[in-house]
């Protein structure tokens, strides 16, 4: 990994933003933080705890992935996702709510499932996860954020995080199973996997094949991908997260920090 470090620390050195970042690698268990509790306005990487309290609540049978949740007009927000652009009314199941806030970063998904588990509820799984750093408080795409404060994460929280769901630690081995590939399913490809051979890509250059369980985030200014990336038998959790920084450049950075990673796993296929 000391190759590895090297190469992401050359790629952030002419940034004039703030990087932080967590590299474990899952197979020889070293790791590699920079910045590791330096708090980042989260973004929609805050999502991945949303979906991990929902996934608890559904342990404790309080939830079932075949609940019907109904579209309110009311509950509509901007930004990301369909769900705003679909009839009032329209009703769907508890699981297609979790996968749009995940794949397609729906905003008005995330917020119903809040509503749906409660804030302190969400707060608590990130306490039980090892997120000491973080904060959440509050919901996505509101003018009036809470007083208490704004929803922050740090590195070094996030590869923890996944590091658990990884090693099937986060909530119970079959939810962490289920959180990763609702993950892989993920459309928001275009930072760290940008510039990978495509998914559907038959692999005759003898470049081996590789899923990535991700979220992205971004507003102007911030730009995060984390996840955990599998080639052959290798697994490697990564957070990159980034602020006060150009998004072409910051988005270019992580594309070569992610394409340095799967590299990286490459060779010890």
């Amino acid at each position: 990994m000391e190759e590895l470090r090297s190469k992401v620390q050359k790629l952030i050195a002419p940034s004039k933003g703030t990087w932080g970042i967590v590299l474990e690698d899952l197979n020889t268990g070293e790791k590699w933080e920079h910045n590791e509790q330096e708090l980042f306005y989260a973004a929609s990487v805050i999502k991945v705890p949303i979906m991990a309290a929902v996934f608890q609540a559904l342990e404790r049978k309080q939830l079932s992935l075949s609940d019907l949740i109904s579209l309110k007009k009311e509950e509509y927000v901007g930004g990301s996702g369909v769900l705003q652009h679909l009839t009032p009314g329209t009703s769907l199941p508890l699981s297609d709510i979790i996968l749009l806030m995940i794949i397609q970063s729906d905003n008005t998904a995330t917020n119903l499932l809040i509503d749906l588990v409660g804030v302190e509820n969400i707060q608590q799984t990130m306490k039980d996860a090892g997120m000491v750093y973080s904060t959440f408080y509050n919901k996505l795409m509101l003018s009036k954020p809470n007083p208490l404060g704004s929803n922050r994460i740090a590195a070094k929280d996030v590869g923890i995080l996944l590091t658990k769901m990884a090693q099937g630690e986060l909530v119970s081995t079959e939810a962490s199973k289920l959180m990763i590939d609702i993950m892989k399913k993920q459309q928001v490809r275009d930072c760290l996997p940008e510039k990978l051979p495509s998914p559907y890509s038959n692999f005759n250059n003898g470049m081996p094949a590789w899923e990535f369980a991700n979220k992205t985030g971004w507003i102007p200014g911030t730009r995060h991908d984390v996840g955990i990336f599998f080639v052959g038998n290798r697994k490697l959790v990564v957070t990159v997260l980034s602020e006060q920084e150009d998004d072409v450049l910051s988005k270019r950075i992580l594309s070569q920090i992610g394409n340095e990673i799967y590299h990286y796993l490459c060779k010890e296929v």
